[in-house]
This record gives structure tokens, sequence and C-alpha cells, in this order.
């Protein structure tokens, strides 16, 4: 396994990000470590989080997920500067929308910085386009943070190619630092939203990826193969959606390629997306080091070109 340059950011990340969207959700705190632990003892490098996780349990307010790497982190398992952080500011925390104003940024980097229990995130990213404020300001409130040494670099999530474009028009012309990362949802199911022009100009840019829905909320495990399957799990609402002719198709081709490589599904999932052009790395979350070991496997597999043709029709 190795790590990988992540665009211009001087960031070195494994092949496979740890999702931390789960943790204080279907991952309590003690499960949460020992994931952490395993994915850090295998060599992987790199948790995405965000100050919103898991604001959508019932009694949860947002930072929890951020709050338990903290702890992680102060337990000591391993030293600071070998780990890769990336958070994410802009979600609604109760002010009842979205926000990238530089007065919310520069006051919730704090509360991230507090629950991470860290002086510095490695990747601080805008978690959502904010259409009321404009690119200069937001940009603005990050290079603050930059040059205090809160944050070493800066991205965005779900931006489209146009957004991401006039982000990069609108930095050059205050002369302010550009996003260098975006985290788009991509996987070989969901595939529209980033191939074609974003892609493109991600590949142009040199903008390092990090895409989430890696495994496509679980359906891309192979666990869920009819609707019985869903029923009673946490996030079988959203699989339910991809059990079509599309989905089974996938699922049959990702079964072949398991026969070949005598490697599961999600591991052959994760696997085609990092060795797909413009994809640095793809981020996949698990409630269990059982489920953990699927991503650790991918990031040391290598798919054939036959192999990656075949997964690549399937979800065309």
């Amino acid at each position: 396994m190795e790590l990988r340059a992540l665009g211009r950011t001087g960031l070195s990340i494994s092949p496979v990000v740890l999702g931390g969207n789960v943790f204080g959700w279907t991952a309590d705190e003690r499960t949460s470590f020992d994931i952490l632990d395993r994915f850090f003892d295998a060599g992987f490098n790199t948790i995405d989080t965000a100050d919103s996780y898991n604001r959508w349990v019932p009694g949860h307010v947002g930072g929890e997920s951020e709050t338990i790497i903290g702890k992680w982190l102060r337990s000591g398992g391993i030293s600071r500067d070998k780990a890769i952080i990336v958070t994410k500011v802009g979600s609604d925390m109760g002010q009842g929308k979205k926000d990238l104003s530089a007065k919310w940024i520069l006051e919730e980097v704090e509360n991230s910085l507090r629950r991470l229990q860290t002086d510095y995130i490695d990747l601080y990213l805008a978690h959502w386009p904010d259409e009321t404020v404009p690119y200069e300001e937001t940009l603005g409130a990050f290079a603050k943070l930059k040059e205090q040494g809160k944050i070493r670099a800066i991205g965005c999530s779900n931006l489209d190619a146009r957004m991401l474009q006039d982000s990069f028009d609108a930095a050059k012309k205050a002369g302010l630092p550009r996003y260098d990362v975006l985290q788009p949802q991509y996987n070989l199911y969901d595939r529209d939203t980033f191939e074609g022009p974003l892609a493109d100009l991600c590949v142009k840019e040199e903008i390092g990826v990090i895409n989430y829905y890696g495994l496509a909320s679980g359906f891309l495990t192979g666990k869920y193969r009819d609707k019985a399957d869903t029923e009673g799990k946490a996030r079988g609402g959203r699989a339910l959606g991809y059990l079509n002719d599309k989905g089974l198709r996938i699922l049959a081709a990702l079964d072949e390629v398991s026969v070949e490589t005598n490697a599961e599904p999600a591991s052959i999932a994760l696997a085609w997306l990092y060795q797909t052009r413009g994809v640095t790395a793809p981020i996949a979350s698990a409630t269990s080091t059982g489920q953990l070991d699927a991503i650790i496997a991918a990031g040391n597999l290598t798919l054939s070109a036959d192999q990656m043709k075949l997964l690549d029709e399937a979800g065309a």
C-alpha cells in the first residue's frame, strides 16, 4: 500500500480514506477506537469527518464524530503528525441554513479544533455550496486560518464544474488561495455528477479528489441483494434505491471479479475508484473491524485492465 499525493496540497494520503460519519452513530466510542487503531496499524493514515456528523441522529447536536476522533488522538495511539485529519464546515449547526460566511468559519473552526483536541486541521473543506456568500469571503476566511497555522490545506465538497471554475476565477482575481481538493459523490453506480466536465476540470487543475459514498451506502458490499436484506438496517433505505437492473448488473460484475481476485465486492468497488481517472482516494466507513478488513484489502488490490473495463461497462 502506497500513499498518494493529494493534488497540490503537499499532503500524502492513503488510497482509501476512513469515513468518520459512523463514529458516534452506528459505531460507539469503543468500536470507533478499535477501527481507528486497526486502520492506522495497517499503514493507512487519513480520516474524513465533519462538524455536522452526526447531527441527523435523534438527540445529537453535531460534533459527535469529531469528539470521538479527538479522544482517540489524545489517547496517544499514534503521534498527531502521522494522521491526516479532514473535516468540513458549512452545514447547518443550528443557524438554520448552510453557512460559509467568514464569521461562521472563523467561529466554527475553533469548535472543530476543540472537539478534535488538536492545534491544526490538515484539510478543511467547505461542505456545501452557499450562494449567499461570495467565494472571496469564504476563501478569505480560509486564507486567514492558513496564515494562523490552524489549517494546512483547503477544499470543497458538492460543487459542480461551473461552481468549481467560478471559485478558481474568484481566487485568482482576489489573490487568494484556491480550493485544491474536491469531495464529490461518486461510486460505481452514481457516476453522472463527477464524470465529464467536473472530472476533466479536476484533472486539468490537478485537484485532489476524495469521493464520498464510495460503497453507495453499503450497496456495493454485496450485502443487499433484495428488499428483505435492507429491512431494519440503518442505511437500508438508501440501499433500496440501488436494487434495480443497473444495480444488479454491477453486483454481477463485482461477483465475477471477486471470483478472479478472491477479494470481497467492497474491496473491488473501492479499488475500481482509486484506479479511475481523476480520483485520488475514495472514502469508506466501517462499523466493525470485520467490515474494515475489506477497506484495508482494497488499498492493496490492483485490478487488471479487463476487470476495470468489466466494472466500468456494468455501471455505465
